[in-house]
């Protein structure tokens, strides 16, 4: 496996639909970078997926962060959050922006899910890739020093553990974490198969 060979089955027509959990944090504009320029194709689909308590939707409108771009260096373009004032989720559309720019001929949508009683994040993001028929799951991960417990406990609750744990044990379609490693010092990748593979920006 390398970082231009993320195949995975593909729709009728060669589409692939390719799902990145977005929200204003550092882990999901990585995760967004990786997969532009190391896994989507031309003729592939995106989906941003927003997932949210269903209580905060309408009273945190100024809590959330826009994206703004930064001069390019070396290599992949990249960007990043920063706080906004009327931030809304005017970081949606920036990501949906940043898709188009890198990727002007793949089509880009956006969807949102409320988190209902019965679920948590984790559990909801399954549904999501279950109901949108989705080929490939990116998720912005998280690591600390007690990451190798955590993915002990995501295989048997999805509460308490980082989503991306649980959705690499758990998904039906292939789940890619990805940690971004500073501005140009690459990835670091996990699946079901392949847990901290390290990729070069």
């Amino acid at each position: 496996m390398n970082g231009g060979n993320w195949s995975t089955p593909a729709a009728a027509g060669g589409k692939r639909r390719i799902m990145v959990v977005a929200d204003p944090g550092r882990e999901a504009t990585g995760a967004l970078e990786w997969a532009l320029y190391h896994a989507v194709l031309e003729s592939d689909e995106i989906i941003l997926l927003h997932v949210e308590q269903a209580s905060v939707r309408r009273s945190t409108s100024a809590t959330f962060s826009a994206f703004r771009r930064r001069p390019p260096s070396t290599g992949s373009p990249s960007f990043s959050p920063h706080a906004a004032a009327d931030g809304g989720n005017d970081f949606l559309e920036a990501m949906r922006a940043k898709c188009e720019a890198a990727q002007p001929k793949v089509n880009v949508q956006i969807e949102k899910a409320e988190i209902m009683q019965s679920k948590d994040k984790a559990k909801t993001i399954l549904a999501q890739t279950k109901l949108l028929s989705v080929d490939l799951l990116v998720i912005g991960q998280r690591r600390s020093s007690s990451s190798f417990l955590r993915c002990k406990l995501s295989s048997l609750s999805s509460r308490g553990a980082d989503p991306a744990d649980f959705l690499i044990e758990h998904s039906k379609c292939l789940c890619v974490g990805v940690q971004k490693k500073g501005q140009n010092a690459g990835y670091l990748l996990s699946t079901k198969t392949h847990k901290n593979f390290w990729l070069l920006a």
